[in-house]
């Protein structure tokens, strides 16, 4: 919590995985580091308006302490969660649901608690949102699958996940470890604590949550582990070679009759055993150069981009380097450059250098372009390609040229002289 901030009035006690889990959340050391993921990972404002930079002074104020003693006394109940909706690669809206920084802190500390309880029992298959484990990870084990001869994959699709577990199922699994009767209670608070939604109006109204585990939140990351891992320990005991991050989980076969046959048994076991939705338009049984995980195709049994990723990628880099965005070049450049390290950090396993190349061409370009746009007027254009040590004459014959921007931005001249600011994309390879 925020230095000299007194969050709790209990002592640090030994921690007990047992009937005393409830102590161990409202230890002040165990808030404080809660307070340092929720600050880092930054976000929105809850239901009640209160940023992250506003909770330290409320905290100072005093009111911590009236939450701290409402979760003691288990009168505590939480806020609803804001719901907000997304775009998806494929068109949908997901759906996200942003508790308020109060109750982010409290589900974070619950989450530290909980973690080292569950995490270890979980499957070596399951990737997600766990410690030292990524979706990097995940598709380099499906790549290493592949390479032993399992070429069909099974794409199971489970519709809406966070939004339909099963509230009774979930707590029958968290029960199982979690002996706390208090945490418990708080547990089930937070899964029925509802929604705030806003109507085509403007308007908002209150939705009761009676199943899912709303993504935003730091409990539901976890929950959604919980809630799937005993389809993990399914997996594995009939002898599945898969890799799971999340509700997004391949199985790997080695032909596709077996793998008609594996999606039949699993989504039944899903629907019937675990209370889920298959979507069973999109599962499907397809070559692995087919397949789609974490963004990622397998071909030859190298890992290549999906279509969809490179065609999101192009979509993104087009919103940062458009003319109507109405930002300064330097800060435009900054954003391009900041997306293009964050997108290669991840996708830079995949063995696409040639594509690298084609897009670090295509990218300058789209730089080269919104400069071209921004200049604007004749005047502008040559005075700006002589600043940078551009002949008169090429100057001039740039600037005054009738080509649209796009095709502007291919001269040799403007090539040489006015290089893109930002690292190159495929100097992010290395």
């Amino acid at each position: 919590m925020p230095p000299g901030s007194d969050v709790s009035q209990h002592t640090d006690t030994k921690p007990a995985f047992g009937n005393n889990l409830f102590e161990q959340i409202l230890q002040r050391e165990n808030l404080r580091l809660a307070w340092q993921h929720v600050r880092v990972n930054k976000g929105a404002a809850g239901v009640d308006g209160m940023t992250i930079e506003q909770f330290p002074g409320w905290v100072k104020s005093g009111q911590w302490d009236d939450v701290a003693e409402a979760i003691n006394a288990q009168q505590y109940q939480p806020s609803p969660v804001r719901r907000v909706e997304i775009d998806k690669p494929d068109g949908g809206k997901r759906l996200l649901g942003i508790p308020t920084v109060t109750d982010r802190v409290i589900q974070q500390a619950i989450a530290q608690v909980l973690t080292p309880i569950f995490d270890p029992e979980f499957s070596n298959n399951s990737f997600g949102f766990r410690p030292n484990r990524n979706g990097q990870q995940a598709v380099k084990q499906m790549q290493g699958i592949i390479k032993q001869g399992r070429k069909f994959a099974v794409d199971v699709d489970l519709s809406k996940f966070f939004d339909r577990v099963n509230h009774d199922l979930l707590m029958t699994h968290l029960s199982y470890k979690v002996k706390d009767k208090r945490l418990m209670k708080l547990l089930g608070r937070y899964l029925r604590a509802g929604v705030i939604c806003k109507a085509k109006d403007d308007n908002q109204f209150y939705s009761e949550t009676r199943e899912g585990v709303p993504q935003g939140g730091p409990l539901s990351p976890l929950l959604a582990n919980i809630m799937l891992d005993p389809l993990d320990k399914e997996l594995e005991k009939r002898g599945h070679q898969f890799a799971r991050y999340a509700d997004d989980f391949t199985i790997l076969v080695r032909s596709k009759r077996a793998g008609e046959r594996v999606l039949h048994s699993i989504s039944n076991f899903l629907q019937n055993k675990l209370k889920l939705m298959v979507n069973s338009t999109k599962s499907k049984v397809v070559k692995t150069s087919e397949s789609q995980f974490l963004g990622f195709t397998f071909k030859r049994g190298n890992i290549q981009w999906h279509d969809k990723t490179l065609a999101t990628f192009k979509q993104r880099v087009r919103q940062l380097t458009n003319r109507n965005w109405g930002v300064s070049m330097k800060y435009q450049l900054f954003k391009l450059s900041q997306y293009l390290q964050g997108w290669i950090n991840y996708f830079g396993i995949a063995n696409c250098y040639q594509r690298c190349v084609d897009l670090d061409h295509w990218i300058r370009r789209r730089v080269r372009m919104a400069y071209w746009r921004q200049w604007r007027k004749p005047r502008t254009k040559v005075r700006n390609l002589l600043s940078r040590g551009v002949h008169i004459q090429s100057a001039v014959a740039c600037g005054i040229t009738s080509k649209g921007p796009w095709r502007s931005s291919t001269p040799p001249e403007f090539n040489k002289h006015y290089p893109m600011l930002t690292r190159r994309i495929r100097d992010f390879m290395s």
